[in-house]
């Protein structure tokens, strides 16, 4: 039947309390308390409450809405986009298992993107859990950017989700891939919903994430969808609709509208490291947030916050790469017109220095490369002490204590001016 939808929200520039009404939820409501989990979880109300959110919950949304532009914005050599989604894919499916129990290395699940990991047949299984994580992420992947029209959210792919999570791997006999559970399940101290209601709930969930609830103008499109996609990632954990793999399945479903909502591919791989990283803290934020008297709002404050700290340091590795593009057209415009066999030495000499992440000491530098090594063969060490020499007053080195440094910081003077603050520090990417 068509929903006709009344929606009722008051709203100023930090409220946001959204009621969604639709006739249909609206009879379904005159009769959830003839249903258990009206009594046993009773948190469940597909409402988002945010009146008492304080500034820092707004200024972190905010926050992490234009960190996610700045980062869709930056335009990458397709080696290094390459290699970022695939470091954050990685990344991203071994802290989800991580989380679970999985003893895979982040170096482990790397070399699993890559075909390369061997394990003993007893081990394979975790293999397994990471690459159904990762086949599941490239599908969503597909789907949330190739799309002519986005799909919106559904019980059918919330249970192709958990299928694909479980797929081939040993489960208890009660456990069915993609199944909703008939048991009832206790995670730590919580207790899953209802099993006869998991199917009505997760229903409930998606017709509220589907809803113009989240159309919200206030808050601009990016930032909306990063909050829907942390509502959606707790709800399914409080439901706990599957025998196993629900919170698997809770952060693809998190992962899919993060990417629904435009964060970048990287960016969205981001909230499993984080709820891995900080695994205590992640649980006991799930433990308080079906508490009586306590809101959703400590949890999605606590995913922001890593959210955020998340995508600093993604822009931090982006940065480097972007010195690294600067560094190497400083060095080329700089060498342009120096085309003397000693000036192409001294390029090639700098060029194989810049990949160095430490000082070199000088009498190492035959063994940075085998150009360096052809290079300096048969000379005197007096050359290569006057190509140093000569790089130091161009700037680009410096020498102390027998060791030599890139001064990569020398293209910090082409950055607009600005007046710096006491506490900042500039850095000029990794080698810093």
């Amino acid at each position: 039947m068509t929903k006709q939808l009344t929606i009722s929200k008051t709203r100023s520039a930090q409220i946001c309390y959204i009621v969604i009404s639709t006739a249909d939820i609206v009879r379904d409501n005159m009769h959830d308390k003839n249903r258990e989990y009206s009594q046993t979880h009773p948190w469940l109300t597909f409402l988002l409450d945010l009146r008492t959110a304080g500034h820092r919950f707004w200024m972190l949304l905010g926050e992490a809405g234009s960190k996610c532009e700045h980062i869709a914005g930056v335009p990458l050599a397709p080696s290094v986009a390459e290699e970022l989604e695939h470091v954050y894919l990685a990344k991203g499916a071994w802290a989800s298992s991580a989380i679970e129990g999985n003893t895979l290395t982040e170096e482990q699940a790397l070399k699993q993107l890559q075909g390369k990991l061997k394990l003993p047949p007893s081990q394979e299984y975790l293999a397994q859990e990471v690459q159904n994580i990762m086949d599941a992420c490239n599908e969503l992947l597909l789907e949330a950017l190739s799309a002519d029209e986005l799909v919106p959210i559904s019980v059918e792919r919330i249970r192709r989700l958990n299928g694909l999570v479980l797929r081939k791997l040993h489960l208890d006999p009660e456990v069915v891939p993609g199944e909703f559970r008939q048991h009832s399940v206790i995670v730590g101290r919580y207790r899953g919903a209802p099993a006869a209601d998991c199917e009505y709930l997760l229903n409930r969930l998606c017709l509220w994430l589907n809803s113009t609830d989240f159309e919200n103008e206030q808050i601009p499109g990016v930032a909306l969808g990063v909050l829907k996609a942390f509502i959606a990632h707790i709800y399914i954990n409080w439901i706990h609709p599957f025998g196993d793999g629900n919170g698997r399945t809770a952060r693809l479903v998190e992962y899919y509208l993060l990417l629904s909502a435009g964060v970048p591919k990287p960016a969205a791989h981001l909230l499993s490291n984080h709820y891995n990283q900080t695994r205590t803290e992640y649980y006991r934020q799930l433990d308080l947030s079906f508490r009586p008297g306590v809101s959703l709002l400590p949890f999605l404050e606590y995913a922001l916050l890593g959210f955020v700290d998340g995508l600093n340091t993604q822009l931090g590795t982006i940065r480097t790469y972007q010195w690294e593009v600067a560094w190497r057209e400083y060095l080329q415009k700089l060498f342009e017109e120096r085309t003397s066999k000693s000036d192409v030495r001294r390029y090639h000499l700098i060029l194989d220095l810049s990949r160095m992440e430490e000082p070199v000491a000088v009498t190492k530098i035959a063994q940075v490369s085998s150009r360096m090594a052809a290079h300096f063969a048969g000379v005197s060490s007096r050359t290569l002490s006057r190509d140093l020499d000569e790089l130091a007053n161009l700037a680009l080195v410096q020498i102390s204590n027998g060791q030599v440094r890139v001064k990569k910081e020398t293209i910090l003077a082409f950055l607009p001016e600005r007046r710096r603050l006491p506490t900042e520090v500039m850095t000029c990417g990794a080698h810093e």
